[in-house]
């Protein structure tokens, strides 16, 4: 016996009807005005109904109304993975992430110093936030690619070996794709000191990484001071070193400090 090969409704490409509030499908249904077009296909499952019941339009609309919200739980169950990971999360899914390792967006200590300014060195274009309110004078709430970094730090500070070799791995994880690093200096006694390397931080960062945001020190250890760099990816000035992050006379540049925390 040969069964006639089955017919399967062609998935619906047209969800707005242009109603306001409204998206339609073709056989009438309403779908979640939220959600928009579906986002899981029953084809596969329409293809297993046999020819005798297959050619039969009701009887295909049927399966289809029953099947599509059973796909789109499915669909939206294996996107959440993705939309929660680190790398991809943005908005609440990322504060959701940042709970989950420690870190929360509202930061404890406004950062002063971070939104578009004229005539103010690091605050012109390309390097400032613009203010989100009309009354904001301080970043309170880190967007999205700050709030990030910071969740890395977190993480990679969580699995941190308490060692300086262990420290330099753990900042460029954080700091890894953004072309910053950190170089670190034991002062003995207690006490250490960061230096940012690569281009000279936006606003955000500096302001992040000055306040201690990304400390990475054992307990009780303060910090001396904060070194970020003057101009783009030049090394430091010091003595007894050649690489590209520290040079002597007439290469390395003295560092733009700020106090310790």
């Amino acid at each position: 016996m040969t069964f006639p090969v089955p017919t399967i409704p062609s998935l619906i490409t047209t969800w707005d009807s242009g109603l306001p509030g409204a998206n339609w499908d073709a056989t009438g249904l309403r779908w979640d005005v939220g959600q928009g077009p579906s986002t899981g296909s029953v084809a596969s499952w329409l293809a297993l109904v046999t020819g005798e019941h297959a050619s039969k339009p009701k009887y295909m609309t049927m399966l289809t109304a029953t099947f599509q919200p059973l796909a789109d739980t499915i669909a939206v169950l294996e996107s959440i993975p993705q939309a929660y990971d680190v790398d991809n999360a943005v908005g609440s899914q990322l504060d959701t992430t940042g709970a989950l390792v420690g870190a929360d967006r509202h930061i404890q200590t406004p950062l002063s110093g971070v939104f578009f300014s004229w005539d103010v060195d690091g605050l012109g274009w390309g390097q400032a936030n613009w203010i989100p309110g009309i009354d904001a004078t301080e970043l309170v709430s880190l967007p999205d690619s700050q709030f990030r970094t910071l969740i890395y730090a977190k993480i990679a500070a969580n699995h941190w070996d308490g060692s300086i070799p262990g420290a330099y791995d753990v900042f460029d994880i954080v700091f890894q794709g953004t072309g910053f690093g950190v170089l670190i200096q034991d002062l003995q006694g207690m006490h250490m000191s960061f230096a940012l390397t690569g281009p000279v931080p936006d606003a955000v960062t500096q302001a992040l990484f000055t306040g201690g945001y990304f400390n990475l020190k054992p307990a009780g250890v303060h910090i001396d001071k904060y070194y970020l760099p003057p101009v783009d990816n030049v090394p430091y000035f010091g003595f007894g070193v050649e690489n590209d992050n520290i040079a002597g006379w007439g290469v390395g540049y003295w560092g733009v400090t700020s106090p310790g925390s």
